[in-house]
């Protein structure tokens, strides 16, 4: 069975759940009432993890161009890959997409990120109050966005494993 690298695989796995956490740290630090220590502790967290994920998939993208992917499964119909294609692209868009957008928000909003507060990381643009407003609105649309990808894909793969039985998810496991 061809798979994917291990390099790839990690990669993967990586990027994907510091996506998760990113995604349920960002909601807990909303819903927080008011500036705590605690809320920016968290706001700092959030986007160190955005930058993380930013990194990475940098570093993702020149691996897959370097390392092709496995072949796709003969077993499977092609409208389904052309679905994957899509689905892919889509994430590969939002995996840049979402953390540019926090990051343009954050400098909008006239907040500087410091990743893992050792390092500041340049200022894009200036402090806008009318983009800063846009901004908040584009990156939450992206995030739910990918949310629901996300969930979308894992679904598939989910599928894919128990009632396709093939071994599409088997492929990105690294046992």
């Amino acid at each position: 069975m061809p798979r994917y690298t291990k390099i790839a695989m990690l990669l993967h796995w990586l990027v994907a759940l510091l996506i998760i956490a990113t995604f349920f740290l960002g909601l807990s630090m909303v819903a927080i009432p008011g500036f705590s220590p605690t809320k920016l502790k968290y706001f700092s967290w959030h986007k160190w993890m955005g930058v993380t994920v930013l990194g990475l998939a940098v570093i993702r993208v020149l691996w897959r161009k370097a390392n092709r992917p496995p072949p796709p499964l003969a077993s499977i119909p092609v409208w389904q890959h052309k679905i994957a294609d899509g689905m892919h692209y889509l994430l590969y868009f939002l995996i840049f997409a979402v953390p540019l957008s926090g990051y343009f928000y954050t400098y909008a909003a006239g907040v500087p990120v410091v990743y893992l507060g050792l390092w500041q990381m340049p200022a894009v643009i200036a402090p806008d109050p009318e983009l800063k407003a846009t901004l908040k609105t584009v990156h939450y649309v992206l995030t739910m966005t990918m949310a629901a990808a996300v969930v979308a894909h894992a679904l598939a793969a989910l599928k894919h494993h128990f009632i396709d039985r093939d071994v599409t998810l088997k492929r990105m496991l690294p046992l």
